[in-house]
């Protein structure tokens, strides 16, 4: 049976990628788009409810699975009114705080609520494969990453490249806010061994790169991941409601446990 979902922000630059990508899969009905207040106008798709507020969306939609690539505070405030009406959530948002993110954790525990800061399978696996990395070349090699994104995008490091290099120090044993470094100026010394750098580049219309690096004696290692599309997030996100709408709350869901 297909699955029903709403598109939050459906006019923006994922939200309408969303909505063309929901709209050719025989496996998903989209049976609502929601804009901010007073923004809805134009959007206007067959057999789709259309809204600018999902206070008034959901009670038409019971069990659709709300899609959100939003903004952190707007995120949160979904979550809530989705908990309020029992609808799951799928939620590719960055930049949380650490707040933000305890919320989403209490309302997991009411409605199924995913939320993965990268939708992308490629990101995800490398995810699962880094660690083996990190193990294998040792103590000696310095890990350093650069990310670049579009000059639209808001927080800085992306949330891709926070994940990323989380992974890194977790496979090193250390805490990432003891060893982070996320900008360099001045005269800065030696670089520590226990330290992990992250660099921001922004310009253009760039969707997302990331490359690490692994420098050892004489050598180095660089892993880069480079999306192309929009459509790669939009549709692990579309791939994520899916596999939400048969699920219970309990956790906040990642890209981990569909894998």
């Amino acid at each position: 049976m297909a699955t029903n979902v709403v598109v939050l922000g459906a006019k923006g630059r994922m939200g309408t990628t969303l909505v063309n990508l929901a709209l050719a899969d025989t496996e998903l009905n989209l049976v609502g788009v929601c804009e901010r207040e007073g923004n809805a106008g134009g959007l206007n798709y067959d057999g789709c409810l259309t809204a600018d507020c999902l206070d008034d969306l959901l009670p038409k939609v019971p069990g659709a699975v709300i899609v959100d690539f939003t903004a952190p505070e707007s995120s949160v405030a979904m979550a809530k009114i989705a908990a309020k009406y029992g609808n799951p959530a799928v939620i590719g948002t960055t930049g949380f705080d650490p707040d933000q993110l305890a919320e989403l954790e209490i309302l997991a525990k009411e409605i199924p609520l995913f939320w993965a800061p990268n939708m992308s399978v490629g990101v995800n696996v490398l995810l699962k494969v880094l660690p083996e990395l990190v193990k294998a070349l040792g103590e000696d090699y310095d890990m350093e990453m650069v990310e670049t994104h579009h000059k639209m995008k808001k927080d800085s490091p992306s949330g891709t490249a926070l994940k990323l290099a989380q992974c890194l120090a977790e496979a090193r044993g250390w805490e990432y806010d003891d060893v982070k470094k996320h900008c360099r100026d001045g005269i800065i010394g030696e670089r520590p061994h226990k330290e992990i750098g992250v660099q921001t580049l922004r310009g253009g219309d760039v969707v997302g790169d990331h490359t690490m690096y692994f420098f050892g004696p004489g050598e180095r290692i660089e892993v880069t991941h480079r999306a192309h599309s929009r459509e790669t997030f939009a549709s692990g996100a579309l791939r994520a409601a899916k596999w939400l709408s048969e699920q219970q709350p309990g956790s906040l869901y990642a890209m981990a446990d569909i894998f």
